[in-house]
């Protein structure tokens, strides 16, 4: 049976629906997690299969605390998805990254704290590899394809993910500079963790909209800020994931497929049948 896609692109602020996209379906999929963020559209662009879901759902009502990341990854896992584009809005920590610039981090510093950050327990214990949480493979290809629409890549760097929805007060932000962060934003972690867990490759295409509030010659971040930027951004994410879609490699060079192998802990027989079957598409190959 074909997948439904192969390609998932999940859009956050400022970008809530992919055009170009033939032949399209909505799907509105139940989860043992949950419902998704909203309807997952499926497609063909550029030829690939393709699947968008708004994160914080149509007209963007749901907080980056109450996003249910574990039932939008299981359910692009469940339509076949591979590959994972995260699109979201970041601010800055560092001068050379520029509003209007695109980030591909290989970093996550996760700085949350009220969010369920795997799909495994309920005695099921899995301890997935996280020390590089994006996918290589899929990142590098992810800058070239925004490099390709014309935008200013910068390749690398550690992405802080915060609780929110409030943004930084000026001693935090300066806090996250001193560690080495490089960008912030409040969606990559659990993001990135479940998609390792699901053997989704993940990739983020992080668009700087602010200096955050440690620039004292810049005005502090806000809402109003956030979107004008964005909303000069939207055509070159659109453009690089067209791109992206072109030119997709046709199979995956990398570890996530198998990230599972060497995880799961629990012995077969103790596993309680009903968190067996609750995830059973994720380490049906396995047991």
């Amino acid at each position: 049976m074909n997948p439904e896609a192969i390609l998932g692109i999940i859009g956050g602020s400022g970008l809530y629906e992919m055009p170009g996209l033939q032949e399209t379906r909505e799907h509105a999929v139940d989860t043992p997690f949950g419902r998704t963020s909203a309807p997952i559209v499926t497609g063909r662009l550029e030829g690939t299969r393709v699947a968008f879901l708004a994160r914080h759902g149509h007209g963007h009502h749901i907080t980056p605390t109450e996003v249910p990341y574990r039932a939008n990854i299981y359910a692009l896992k469940a339509l076949g998805v591979e590959r994972l584009v995260s699109v979201s809005a970041c601010g800055s920590l560092k001068e050379e990254l520029a509003p209007g610039h695109v980030v591909i981090p290989d970093q996550i510093y996760d700085n949350t704290h009220g969010r369920a950050r795997s799909f495994f327990g309920e005695g099921f214990v899995a301890h997935a590899s996280v020390a590089d949480p994006f996918c290589r493979d899929l990142s590098d290809q992810v800058g070239s394809a925004v490099g390709e629409a014309g935008g200013v890549v910068h390749r690398g760097g550690a992405f802080i993910t915060i609780e929110g929805p409030r943004f930084s007060t000026r001693a935090e932000s300066n806090t996250y500079r001193q560690w080495g962060m490089s960008i912030i934003g409040m969606t990559a972690s659990p993001e990135a963790f479940l998609a390792r867990e699901a053997e989704i490759c993940y990739a983020a295409m992080a668009h700087v909209t602010d200096y955050d509030v440690w620039h004292v010659s810049e005005t502090p971040v806000t809402v109003e800020m956030v979107l004008h930027t964005l909303k000069k951004n939207t055509a070159l994410a659109q453009n690089a994931i067209r791109t992206l879609a072109r030119t997709l490699k046709e199979k995956r060079d990398c570890e996530c497929a198998d990230a599972l192998a060497t995880a799961l802990i629990t012995r077969k027989d103790v596993i309680p049948s009903a968190t067996r079957q609750k995830l059973d598409l994720l380490v049906r190959k396995y047991l």
